[in-house]
């Protein structure tokens, strides 16, 4: 096990760059599955995810040749099993974006559970629901069995937005006979990036970036070759982290156009940047200080599917208003166990009453004191490092392996911007 010791209190100023979108990253692996020829895919981030994912894809056969740590050649030749690893598919939520590619390719697959990060319930039933529609037959004992030989286009209606459900659809409609519609699709910025990917590979995807897609199936894609865009999340965490340190931050390759929502809540917090071409300048100069609503009233946070803020910067969202000057309520609607975490905050000094499993009231600035702690989960994990290294004195957190399965090296990237981190193995 490792751990980061981690001495706070000091500003955090320079330039870093935005990694791969994780995101984006896994469906688009899972993606390659879809054809029996190489796919190129670079910039993608050197994580935990990424790494479990590859495992996956070279449990049932596929051939991946790593050219650099952010460029892996990807050859499906042949798919040799439709079971996948329990031990694999149980270590990250993502694996479940194989369920839409491996049964179009194989015609049926056996999944285990996935895992992935432990924030409340999170419901498979609308990726099934999809499948179901495409005309794959659905079993279920604990695991799930897909069959379908070959699939047919459908005019499928998601009962919810569901990121990777959506992922799913599109994949198995892809090579499926005839045109499927798929309305209330999600969009982010990651969906985009699969949609785009898969053109590039010979499908015939319309709606790209819309909540309505319509793809048209084609017997078969060819190899190509695809660049994954930056990791919105990443960016976000990182002008938290400027601004609740007191520094100057240049983002390189940080995508602007995905982060306007961003801009528009942590304006709401006292925090402004602004974009530079491709890249994102967070001054020095923050207010720091929580906009009233219209008439005075306490302004509230939540998140929602895009172009709504993203649920993945809610626990970062925290932190930067418990450093903010006035009271704001923070909605997490999608996931019921994400704000646990703020117990955390508050044994570092953060006052924030947590008001149910989906809201809590923060008030700041306060300021925060180092504190041993322990990693629960990706995002949780990102903003629980952002804390200790506003706070002063010195912090402790363990079980950072969370932390690394979505943020590449963040130690090596925040030390040269004046960060005194330290990893250590226990």
């Amino acid at each position: 096990m490792e751990k980061f010791i981690i001495e706070g209190g000091h500003p955090l100023s320079g330039t870093v760059t935005a990694s791969g979108n994780k995101n984006a990253a896994l469906p688009l692996l899972a993606a390659c599955l879809l054809t029996d020829e190489p796919v190129t895919l670079h910039n993608l981030p050197a994580i935990g995810d990424v790494q479990t994912m590859g495992e996956l894809l070279a449990d049932v056969g596929v051939s991946i040749e790593k050219l650099d740590p952010h460029t892996w050649r990807v050859h499906a030749r042949e798919v040799r099993t439709s079971e996948l690893s329990r031990d694999l598919f149980g270590r990250i939520r993502g694996s479940i974006t194989l369920a839409g590619p491996m049964l179009a390719r194989t015609g049926a697959v056996h999944l285990p559970r996935p895992g992935g990060d432990v924030i409340g319930r999170r419901r498979v039933d609308t990726h099934f629901l999809a499948l179901s529609a495409l005309g794959a037959e659905v079993s279920t004992d604990g695991t799930f069995r897909l069959r379908g030989g070959r699939l047919y286009g459908a005019d499928i209606l998601l009962d919810e937005a569901s990121v990777t459900a959506t992922e799913n659809a599109i994949m198995a409609a892809t090579l499926a006979k005839g045109t499927t519609i798929i309305r209330n699709a999600a969009c982010e910025p990651h969906v985009q990036d699969l949609c785009h990917m898969l053109c590039n590979l010979g499908a015939q995807i319309e709606g790209i970036g819309s909540n309505t897609l319509v793809i048209h199936g084609v017997e078969r894609l060819g190899g190509g070759e695809y660049i994954i865009g930056p990791d919105y999340m990443e960016v976000g965490s990182y002008i938290a982290l400027a601004a609740v340190t007191g520094g100057k931050l240049l983002i390189k390759n940080a995508a602007p156009e995905h982060m306007r929502m961003v801009a528009l809540v942590f304006e709401r917090l006292g925090v402004r940047f602004e974009a530079r071409g491709n890249d994102i300048f967070v001054p020095a100069e923050q207010s720091l200080t929580i906009v009233p609503d219209i008439g005075g009233a306490i302004p509230s946070i939540y998140d929602a599917p895009w172009p709504g803020f993203p649920a993945d910067l809610m626990s970062v969202a925290i932190v930067l208003a418990s450093q903010s000057g006035g009271t704001v309520l923070i909605h997490e609607k999608m996931f019921e166990s994400r704000l646990y975490f703020v117990d955390k905050l508050i044994a570092m000094g953060a006052r924030i009453i947590l008001c149910d499993p989906h809201r809590c009231v923060v008030q700041g600035p306060s300021p925060l004191h180092g504190d041993e702690m322990e990693s629960p989960d990706i995002r949780a994990g990102m903003a629980l490092l952002i804390a200790a290294l506003c706070a002063e004195g010195q912090s402790i957190i363990r079980n950072i392996r969370q932390i690394d399965r979505g943020y590449e090296q963040v130690e090596e990237k925040l030390r040269p911007l004046g960060a005194r981190i330290r990893r250590v193995c226990t």
